[in-house]
């Protein structure tokens, strides 16, 4: 469970860093639009763990790979950003978010399952 602390914190970093993506991410990964869908924060605010999504990619490995060669730079970034809210600019880890994929395989087996024949209740009566 997340302290408010970390919350809101996570809550600024979120917001910064769409600021960035949005406004300097065609520079790391042209063509491609960097969603950051949650972020969270261990307790010491030292490290924050950020999952992003991409669209219009094919290859999310390695956009991902991208985005961690520029870890430092968008960090550098951020700091610039929040320098007066925070004592320590925490490191900053990427992961893929695969929510997306995921609902969409789990549509896609619900899809196929509406389609299947549906076999008759077989109660006996009595």
């Amino acid at each position: 469970m997340e302290s408010k602390r970390q919350q809101k914190f996570a809550g600024v970093i979120q917001q910064d860093l769409a600021a960035i993506f949005q406004r300097e991410g065609m520079n790391y990964l042209p063509h491609t639009l960097v969603t950051i869908t949650k972020v969270r924060v261990t307790p010491d605010l030292a490290i924050a763990r950020i999952f992003l999504s991409f669209f219009n990619n094919t290859d999310n490995q390695a956009a991902l790979q991208t985005i961690k060669m520029h870890a430092s730079e968008i960090r550098y970034k951020l700091g610039a950003r929040i320098k007066d809210q925070v004592r320590v600019i925490p490191q900053l880890e990427f992961f893929v978010d695969d929510t997306s994929e995921y609902v969409e395989r789990m549509d896609k087996i619900f899809e196929k399952i509406s389609h299947e024949p549906r076999q008759p209740d077989t109660e006996e009566e009595k």
